[in-house]
């Protein structure tokens, strides 16, 4: 399935400043968190409605509502959580999962220690979100284990991804919608996206990176 790209002015600028090594802590949490926005934005644009009625100040008349229950927002712990109030402003009522995965600096192979969800039924929409989309292994983990616990209807919300990643997920779950602000040029040989954003999750909670070999 082809990734959905976030082409705006808007997007490209908050990514700029995102991806500026000078950029603290705290001005890279709210852009991480206002990106988040815009992404669930474009990914519920296609959720359902249902109708009920209400009483306006002037008639009665009859509007739409999302049946948020459906909705579950699991970020991928660390990076991920920056991203989780973003998406809980926009629907408050979503239930939340939190998958623990990271990626071992040597085999660059994803590992698990903490995997943790709501019931998940067919009819749910899942929304994992985290800023990096990088190798694709954590994302492959987190998707089997959230399709072996029931779910039917995923999509994947990321800030930066690459090429290799998206063939990787498309090759083992074609069905996943992935909805990114940018598709970055390749990996180094760290596994590191080029030109990337350095450690979403270092930048995010302020320690310091480590110097990326090139």
């Amino acid at each position: 399935m082809e990734p959905i790209i976030i082409d705006h002015p808007l997007v490209k600028h908050k990514l700029g400043v995102l991806r500026n090594e000078d950029t603290k802590s705290k001005e890279f949490r709210e852009i991480v968190e206002e990106l988040t926005i815009i992404l669930m934005y474009e990914a519920t644009k296609d959720i359902p409605t249902i109708k009920y009625n209400i009483k306006t100040p002037l008639i009665d008349t009859e509007v739409d509502k999302i049946k948020d229950s459906n909705l579950v927002i699991i970020p991928i712990i660390r990076a991920g959580l920056g991203m989780l109030n973003g998406a809980l402003k926009l629907i408050p009522g979503a239930r939340v999962g939190h998958l623990g995965i990271y990626r071992d600096e040597k085999t660059l192979q994803p590992v698990s220690y903490y995997m943790k969800s709501p019931k998940l039924r067919k009819e749910d929409i899942i929304f994992i979100v985290d800023p990096m989309f990088a190798t694709g292994g954590s994302m492959i983990m987190a998707i089997d284990y959230l399709k072996k616990n029931g779910a039917r209807k995923i999509k994947l919300l990321n800030i930066v991804s690459d090429p290799e990643g998206i063939k990787k997920l498309n090759k083992h779950h074609p069905d996943v919608k992935i909805i990114t602000c940018a598709i970055d040029s390749h990996l180094n040989k760290c596994g590191y996206i080029i030109p990337g954003l350095g450690d979403a999750g270092d930048r995010l909670y302020n320690i310091q990176p480590e110097k990326e070999i090139k």
